[in-house]
């Protein structure tokens, strides 16, 4: 039996697929794909088994379900005669706005479930990947799956009625920060800096002020004063953000995502 098989082998999907093979040999990794041509070219640039979705509901251990929340279903449907046959897969799923006990019901229920919602940044073993798992997962399978998939990065337990909102913050925010370093290179485009330059030095600067958060634990807002000199640049610069509303930009930013989550559930 294969350790792992991905259905659907997308950004995310792939991203995963990948960090999985950090740990586990290709040999035990399935990838399937709506198009048999992406999951062969898949497979082959990176030593994994192109497979099919019934063939990974069949053979894998781990089914992970990188399909979109509209799809879910008609997936399902089609898996539900191979899975009952064998009850023991542990279903992986990271659609947004569908619960576990969702999922389960969708072929049948009864099944473990195991909820992620996982960000861009696990392709680059960086991620940070929410999680929770229903009570027919047990302790073994479960810390099995954390550790084989520790590849993508941190992994932290959130319950599931919080998921949604957590991935607003975390699985959203990826593209709200490559905004804010694309209007920082544009800006330093406008002072005269080389476009390179001053995407590398806002960028390194986004991930030196994380690190400095993490490993400091002061406030942001702590931090933001420690910068800020009396009648200086950057207050003067913070200023300019007040008054265009970034704060509550990115506020609206999150609760507009989590508003979106909740509707896949409708």
């Amino acid at each position: 039996m294969a350790k792992f098989g991905f259905i659907g082998i997308g950004n995310m999907g792939g991203a995963l697929a990948c960090a999985a093979a950090k740990k586990v040999p290709g040999k035990e990794i399935l990838v399937s794909s709506e198009h048999w041509e992406h999951a062969r070219d898949f497979a082959a640039e990176y030593n994994m088994v192109a497979s099919t979705n019934e063939a990974v509901a069949r053979d894998a251990k781990f089914v992970v379900l990188g399909v979109k929340p509209q799809y879910m279903q008609a997936v399902l449907t089609e898996l539900r005669p191979i899975l009952e046959v064998r009850m023991d897969a542990v279903l992986v799923t990271m659609a947004a706005g569908l619960t576990m006990e969702h999922v389960a019901d969708m072929v049948g229920g009864g099944y473990p479930v195991i909820r992620i919602m996982p960000n861009t940044p696990a392709g680059v073993g960086q991620g940070l990947i929410l999680y929770d798992a229903n009570e027919r997962v047990n302790h073994g399978d479960l810390d099995e799956f954390l550790k084989l998939m520790g590849g993508a990065g941190l992994f932290d337990h959130l319950p599931e009625p919080l998921i949604d909102a957590g991935s607003a913050v975390s699985g959203c925010s990826p593209a709200f920060f490559c905004q804010i370093l694309e209007a920082m290179a544009d800006g330093g485009v406008a002072c005269g800096l080389p476009r390179q330059k001053a995407l590398t030095y806002a960028t390194q600067a986004m991930l030196g002020t994380a690190a400095l958060v993490q490993q400091s634990g002061q406030h942001p807002g702590a931090l933001k004063d420690a910068v800020c000199s009396p009648g200086g640049s950057t207050i003067q610069g913070v200023r300019a953000l007040e008054k265009g509303g970034l704060r509550s930009c990115m506020m609206e930013a999150v609760i507009a995502a989590y508003e979106r989550n909740k509707e896949f559930m409708k």
